[in-house]
């Protein structure tokens, strides 16, 4: 069973789990009074983006379900692409008052020799939901499916920058499918979505929210999704491992501390996280309004989870003369 079965196993979860939640509250680190002061959370990029509606999402639903003693204090520390965050919370190490979102550039930025720490500084705390990805084209595009693809002789495609999850999902498809595809770096999202609609390239990928607009207008047609199975907000359209080919790369949506936090903490914390992801607060909140996918998967296979996706970042930018 993969990380993201037990990820998808995560969301079903019954009055069990939450049973486990409030026995891991009561636990330990709950009898030595932690948490005792607020809690500092970290965003690395400025107001209004996507990692700061998460991070404040999270904030706000953990506050109305009065599940800390505490309150959580947002901060925006915005630099270097993530460097400067990130940065703040790595050098506080054992400090459990201080937590971060993970993004994108909690991986890339390290690796681009940008930022003097990297995930193995960190304490992975849990995953509480993920953000997939949608190939999609324009509504007249000639490719009706993959396989329709996979028979032209070159493909392009937009991303956001040279480095992304779009980049590397590229890379997998031009595997998979043994297709050149050039991936072309824009400086936006609505830039890169641009260009598909203009017909500049052949197809895009993109978080549901991002392309749910367009589809349910009717400009953009999806081919396909990179969870590992059908979401919820595209029913109707299959997965990559459902028409056969080894692709599954979803945008993680998880919390972590300085490295060096004690165990009890992380426990303690798995409990609250727990119940925010299983909570109706967060679907209404964050994960409808965001067409995201709500899951749970706690430190002990976060972890491992974030050491792979390193893994995979570290190899498509080798594959792309980065490092």
């Amino acid at each position: 069973m993969s990380i993201f079965d037990r990820m998808r196993m995560g969301r079903i979860a019954g009055l069990g789990t939450l049973a486990l939640s409030g026995a891991l509250l009561a636990g330990p680190v709950a009898a030595q009074d932690y948490p005792q002061r607020d809690i500092q959370m970290i965003i690395p990029f400025g107001v209004g983006g996507g990692s700061d509606t998460l991070a404040r999402t999270i904030a706000n639903v953990i506050s109305e379900l009065d599940l800390l003693p505490v309150s959580i204090l947002p901060e925006n520390r915005p630099g270097g692409s993530g460097a400067i965050g990130y940065g703040t919370v790595a050098q506080q190490s054992g400090n459990p008052y201080v937590i971060a979102t993970v993004s994108v550039s909690f991986f890339t930025t390290p690796l681009l020799g940008a930022s003097p720490v990297n995930y193995e500084d960190f304490t992975p705390l849990a995953a509480i939901a993920y953000s997939p990805y949608v190939l999609a084209v324009r509504s007249d595009s000639p490719y009706q499916t993959l396989e329709d693809m996979s028979g032209a002789e070159r493909l392009t495609t937009s991303t956001v920058g040279v480095v992304s999850d779009a980049a590397l999902l590229a890379r997998m498809v031009s595997n998979e499918l043994d297709v050149q595809i050039d991936a072309v770096p824009f400086d936006g999202e609505g830039e890169a979505l641009a260009a598909v609609l203009g017909g500049h390239v052949d197809f895009v990928f993109m978080n549901p929210s991002e392309v749910m607009a367009q589809v349910d207008a009717g400009a953009m047609r999806p081919l396909a999704v990179s969870a590992a199975e059908r979401i919820a907000a595209l029913p109707d359209t299959p997965s990559f491992r459902e028409l056969g080919y080894e692709i599954e790369h979803v945008q993680l949506r998880g919390l972590v501390m300085p490295g060096d936090v004690e165990q009890e903490v992380v426990a303690y914390w798995n409990g609250v996280l727990r119940q925010v992801a299983e909570s109706d607060a967060w679907r209404e909140q964050y994960i409808e309004r965001y067409n995201d996918e709500a899951a749970f998967l706690p430190a002990e296979e976060f972890g491992p989870l974030i050491e792979q996706t390193n893994q995979r970042y570290e190899t498509i930018m080798r594959d792309l003369g980065l490092l």
